[in-house]
């Protein structure tokens, strides 16, 4: 349950009610609006909620509402994110480190995986960020660039939230591909985050990274592809979103295998496995 009457007018980003993981795990936008309306949104599990409350129900901002600024999304990858890329590094120093303490394989330096030493959150910390340049699954268009700040002990960096995409850009239908895709012949893997496609790559190869639930739910049949492993979170978008992407690809007469285990993700059990 959201506590509507504890936020003031404004937008917020807060745990998601259905698929939230606790922590700084704040998938879902809540806009408050002045005449104290209010809408949910999570950008992972695409839950709704509303809220229609009564007089006075949320606290009121004595001052003017500020107009929104409207901002056309690219439709590929900025000139900016392009130089930016191209200013990356590969895999080494912090996010080898990184990598390796979160048990993770490592993948090919031709994949589409790298890290920069000093990138500005918005928040104005700066610091080490692995990068990975996300392109459309079907045309390899580039599309957008998403960061996770990084410390060499396998944590992230103490910054709210941790990893984020470019503002503006499209990341819908895209993915990260960690391996190349001259290294996909008869089978793929694939998983939502960096860390939990790299977990799977441990057991399969080659994997891609799809961002999100809502990409791995839309994953479209891949021609020339026979077999698909998910690296499926345990979690009601995570779950639902591997049933929908299995059942697709089964229909199309392809084999399919879906991962399960106890803990939220692949990692995790990595993580338990080595404490």
């Amino acid at each position: 349950m959201i506590a509507w009457t504890d936020y003031q007018a404004g937008e917020h980003r807060i745990e998601c009610p259905s698929c939230g993981r606790g922590g700084r795990d704040k998938t879902a936008g809540l806009t408050i609006e002045y005449g104290g309306e209010g809408v949910l949104h999570c950008f992972r599990c695409s839950h709704v909620e509303y809220h229609r409350p009564g007089r006075g129900a949320v606290r009121r901002v004595p001052t003017i509402k500020p107009e929104r600024a409207t901002v056309d999304k690219h439709h590929s990858l900025s000139d900016w994110g392009r130089a930016f890329w191209r200013d990356c590094k590969s895999l080494s120093g912090v996010a080898l480190q990184y990598l390796h303490s979160r048990r993770c394989a490592i993948p090919p330096q031709d994949g589409d995986l790298r890290w920069h030493p000093a990138v500005r959150h918005p928040t104005g910390y700066v610091g080490p960020a692995l990068v990975g340049l996300i392109t459309d699954v079907m045309t390899r268009q580039l599309l957008s660039l998403h960061r996770t700040w990084i410390q060499a002990d396998g944590r992230k960096a103490d910054v709210d939230p941790p990893r984020l995409l470019l503002g503006g850009h499209r990341k819908q239908g895209g993915c990260i591909r960690l391996w190349p895709d001259d290294a996909v012949t008869h089978g793929l893997a694939v998983a939502e985050g960096l860390e939990t496609g790299l977990s799977l790559a441990h057991g399969y190869q080659p994997v891609w990274s799809l961002i999100d639930a809502g990409n791995l739910a839309a994953l479209p049949v891949l021609g020339g592809v026979e077999v698909l492993v998910i690296g499926a979170d345990n979690d009601v978008a995570g779950r639902a979103a591997a049933e929908l992407c299995a059942c697709r690809w089964v229909e199309a007469g392809r084999e399919v295998l879906v991962t399960r285990q106890a803990a939220n993700d692949l990692n995790d059990v990595l993580l338990e496995a080595a404490a």
